[in-house]
């Protein structure tokens, strides 16, 4: 998707356009300072387009087809902003509003936030009466209690692992096929959930926001199958699905909204056409002529269709760009050689050129460099530098860890990164090739890529991914992306470093313990710099989601609970009858 053919000329007009201070390089770049947006020109914390109209045709642009859609296994954050958003709902969602609000937990097929007891081991949720499929029978807890089971399930891979983790007795559970059944949720009428945890866990109803907490009627069940034609609790339903050409969602006629106050459904209908090249989608959207009006992207806008965008008053006034909340990274495999020799990885951690990485992402107009794992957020507003490496990297140091670790002459190696980040990919390989690292690049179709870096036996040593923190706590972040417990063989997700430290697996357990939320958080923070000494992976930047939408467009924002993903819950059409053009 992105190629680095942005120019010094080129990225310093898109800073200035959008008001930030730096460019590649500058000398705020350390701590990412001076590199933000002007919110008022980018619409950030905004509602575009005013308050929508019932009716008319949603166009969705998308280079890709969606990785997975079956609740069970949807853990992407495109994908699960418009799955949970339009065709499911779970037991809590967010908010949908613009900014910090569309970060607060709200009940939805549950009738609250959950009820604890025996010191948080233990939560009850009660549901809302009045839940119907699309076939009008009604939804019960029985459905929730199935969907957490399949997700245990060896051929259903790729989903939140969290009942994995946190559900008592879950160990070598393998899901319902077989007709088990996990005694550690328990449905004691069809409007009652109750989950036993394994150990205390506050932040339980956070979890209850994901997919897994979806309900699927076991009926319905035909299990990877099911990613084609999930069964709808939510707003639409699915009319038709093509992979890789067309999905229409129509609406579906039972979804009562008395139940459900976050989700507006304004459109009659979502149609997603697949399959379109990404510059493409960038240039049909700022031209935003005829049914073009009506349409919004799937991917966020490439960096060298800013400059077709940002001097240009009318087309900005249609860009959203929230940040992501997500962190990117080169995650280096620790179990195979040379990537098992820590000055090996801190030689990749030196050499790399993160200023490069950032102009080919579109520069600091787009995007904030990162110095530690988790974002910012989680550091109350800023990342730490504990290693105090050189924005544009330290070649010399490099080459002398490399020295020391017995590659004098370098060593040749190979990455895998989704096409999109091609651009990047080519910026990392240039900036290790410095110190003697050659990298050839392995670029993957986004929608398979993360079933190929799952793959833990056959990928390749170095790959290019990134992991966004599903609530504000670094409990949803480092232990999913560096506890060596949950690594699976197939479908693995967050490790892709396949990093197993025991000093690291211990500590995260005593946080995890801690019953004070801000000694725990002061600890994750602590944590995340004694992680990066280790060099397990490197992070890089956190970006924006800039979006171009269609001129007809209205109710939209960027949802920051959602990675600033376009909020499907509320955006609609000003006037309908355009989308018929």
């Amino acid at each position: 998707m992105n190629k680095r053919t942005r120019t010094a000329a080129a990225c310093l007009a898109a800073a200035l356009a959008l008001g930030a201070t730096g460019c590649a390089g500058g000398k705020d770049s350390a701590d990412g300072r001076g590199r933000g947006t002007n919110p008022a020109l980018v619409n950030q914390g905004k509602v575009v387009g005013g308050t929508p109209k019932r009716g008319g045709t949603l166009t969705v642009l998308s280079n890709q087809d969606f990785t997975h859609l079956d609740p069970a296994r949807n853990w992407v954050m495109n994908d699960m902003d418009f799955g949970t958003r339009l065709l499911y709902r779970t037991l809590v969602t967010y908010r949908a509003a613009p900014g910090p609000a569309g970060g607060t937990l709200v009940p939805d097929l549950a009738t609250d936030l959950g009820t604890p007891s025996h010191g948080a081991r233990t939560w009850t949720f009660h549901l809302k009466k009045g839940v119907r499929y699309e076939d009008g029978t009604p939804v019960t807890a029985r459905d929730i209690k199935y969907n957490v089971e399949r997700s245990f399930s060896p051929d259903l891979p790729g989903g939140a692992d969290y009942a994995a983790r946190y559900l008592a007795g879950a160990e070598g559970y393998k899901g319902p096929a077989d007709g088990e059944h996990l005694a550690s949720v328990k449905t004691p009428d069809d409007h009652t959930l109750v989950f036993e945890l394994r150990k205390p866990f506050a932040e339980f109803p956070d979890v209850t926001v994901m997919p897994t907490f979806a309900p699927v009627p076991q009926a319905r069940d035909d299990g990877p199958r099911y990613d084609n034609r999930p069964f709808s609790s939510g707003p639409y339903k699915i009319e038709s699905y093509g992979r890789d050409k067309r999905l229409v969602l129509v609406r579906n006629p039972y979804w009562d909204p008395k139940t459900d106050p976050v989700r507006k459904a304004y459109p009659d209908r979502l149609v997603v056409e697949m399959g379109l090249k990404a510059n493409q989608i960038d240039d049909r959207l700022i031209a935003g002529q005829g049914p073009d009006a009506s349409a919004v992207p799937w991917s966020a806008l490439r960096p060298e269709s800013a400059a077709k965008v940002l001097p240009h008053a009318d087309v900005r006034a249609r860009l959203l760009a929230e940040s992501t909340n997500c962190t990117d990274m080169v995650q280096m495999h620790t179990g195979r050689a040379p990537f098992t020799d820590v000055r090996v990885r801190r030689a990749v951690q030196y050499a790399l050129d993160r200023d490069s990485v950032l102009t080919a992402s579109g520069g600091p107009a787009f995007n904030d460099l990162s110095t530690a794992y988790m974002p910012a957020s989680l550091f109350g507003g800023k990342q730490p530098d504990t290693l105090k490496i050189p924005t544009t990297g330290d070649v010399a140091k490099a080459k002398q860890l490399l020295k020391e670790a017995g590659k004098p002459d370098g060593f040749s190696t190979e990455i895998t990164v989704s096409s999109g980040d091609k651009g990047r990919a080519e910026a990392i390989q240039q900036s290790l090739a410095k110190a003697g690292i050659k990298v050839a690049i392995n670029t993957v179709d986004p929608s398979a890529f993360y079933a190929t870096i799952g793959d833990t036996k056959n990928r390749t040593d170095l790959v290019f991914t990134g992991w966004c923190p599903d609530y504000p706590s670094g409990s949803t972040f480092l232990p999913f992306v560096f506890d060596g417990r949950y690594i699976k063989e197939k479908g693995n997700s967050g490790n892709h470093s396949l990093f197993r430290d025991r000093p690291t697996m211990r500590r995260m357990d005593e946080i995890a313990a801690m019953t004070d939320a801000r000694r725990a958080d002061q600890a994750w923070r602590q944590l995340d710099g004694e992680i990066l000494k280790k060099a397990p992976a490197v992070p890089v930047l956190v970006r924006r989601w800039p979006l171009v939408l269609g001129g007809n467009i209205a109710g939209a924002y960027g949802q920051t609970s959602f990675g600033g993903q376009l909020d499907y819950a509320s955006v609609g059409l000003k006037d309908p009858a355009k989308s018929r053009a």
